[in-house]
């Protein structure tokens, strides 16, 4: 932890040379805590898999810990760490598995390969959370930044799309089971009730318990902002607990 511990020192002395500014006032304490939560036992142990159940470390399976291309590993025990770290006291977990961007080769590198590989280790999550009672305390969220079109290239692969794409979210509470939204029979746009990305993020706030209708943050010039700007959580997302919202 010398780097860390290095990088605070750091922090510390340029907070010491604004010390007039009131929005570092709270600088060391937060720091403090983020190194905290780096040395917990509570933190070394979630990561720890050796004190998993054999049987359970079986059923999410291992996957491979090499990069695959230029992203992250297909690495299926990163659920499962996923997992212990939210019984662990995490808030947010972020999840990354290899890489999406199939412009070429689509049916042996996606469809035969990396699909199935991303089918067990998410499928085996949301399978884990809802059996040990966390189905309406935990969001799952499964999502890229746009689709991919309609039409196959020359290379076999599919290119950037961010007229319509998908994602999935079980948990939290919500009503799952459902398709929300379509897409024409060819999926180059919405049809019907599209939802926004903003709908998205309202849902998984309320999910926390906080109300994207009345909570605002500051932005850098210090003015209030919503946290979500005009959307509200979707109302086909709403479960029989949070239907207070």
């Amino acid at each position: 932890m010398a780097t860390p511990k290095k990088l605070l020192t750091s922090l510390d002395a340029f907070r010491r040379s604004h010390s007039g500014d009131s929005s570092l006032a709270g600088l060391d304490d937060l720091n403090r805590q983020a190194l905290d939560i780096l040395t917990s036992s509570r933190l070394a142990d979630a990561l720890d898999l050796s004190k998993e159940d054999p049987a359970v470390r079986e059923r999410y399976g291992k996957g491979s810990p090499k990069n695959f291309g230029d992203g992250a590993p297909r690495n299926l025990e990163h659920f499962l760490m996923a997992r212990r770290l939210v019984e662990a006291g995490a808030r947010v977990v972020t999840l990354n598995f290899g890489r999406w961007d199939f412009h070429s080769n689509n049916h042996n590198t996606a469809r035969d390969t990396h699909l199935p590989m991303f089918d067990r280790g998410l499928a085996t999550l949301i399978a884990d959370i809802y059996e040990r009672g966390l189905g309406d305390d935990v969001s799952v969220v499964a999502w890229g930044e746009f689709g991919r079109t309609p039409r196959i290239n020359k290379t076999a692969g599919r290119d950037h799309w961010p007229q319509v794409g998908g994602g999935l979210i079980a948990g939290g509470g919500m009503q799952t089971g459902q398709v929300i939204g379509s897409t024409d029979r060819a999926g180059w746009g919405s049809q019907g009730s599209p939802v926004h990305f903003g709908e998205v993020f309202a849902t998984l706030y309320r999910n926390r318990g906080l109300d994207p209708a009345s909570m605002k943050l500051p932005d850098l010039s210090g003015r209030p902002q919503f946290i979500v700007d005009k959307h509200s959580p979707c109302r086909k997302s709403r479960g029989l607990r949070r239907a207070g919202g």
